[in-house]
């Protein structure tokens, strides 16, 4: 969860013009810490607001990304979420819960051996196994 004092002003900070739409869908971004699909915040949102459409829901966070305020998470081929913490760190999928977890990644330990010479434009650090409350609850 990030907290932004004011939403709006953000958004035309980072050139994006603040629609009603667009306010509700980032304030639900960065209220949660779920990394939510197309999905879960149109079925959220959309009592809140009934012309919301996944079209839009979509869109706008097509261009959320574009302006580099949300991260996609691609854990899965089939599965896009999204995050509103553009710091840098990394997600772990819970295989028998479906919950993603940020975690943090010191990137000054990581070592690249073999790619001396090349830039790095981007990166994503996935993990996947299964979390401790279904060890737990599953005596795994």
């Amino acid at each position: 969860m990030i907290v932004i004092e004011n939403i709006s002003k953000y958004l035309l900070e980072n050139g994006i013009k603040p629609s009603v739409q667009r306010l509700k869908i980032f304030e639900y971004l960065s209220n949660t810490i779920e990394h939510p699909t197309v999905e879960t915040i149109f079925n959220a949102l959309s009592e809140e607001i009934p012309t919301l459409s996944k079209t839009t829901v979509y869109n706008t966070l097509r261009l959320f990304q574009s302006k580099g305020i949300v991260n996609v998470i691609n854990i899965e081929d089939n599965e896009t979420r999204y995050d509103a913490d553009t710091s840098f760190h990394g997600h772990f999928k819970c295989t028998e819960c479906g919950k993603v977890y940020d975690f943090k990644v010191d990137i000054s330990k990581i070592k690249f051996m073999e790619l001396e010479n090349f830039k790095i434009m981007e990166s994503h650090y996935y993990l996947k196994g299964i979390c401790k409350y279904c060890l737990n609850n599953n005596n795994l």
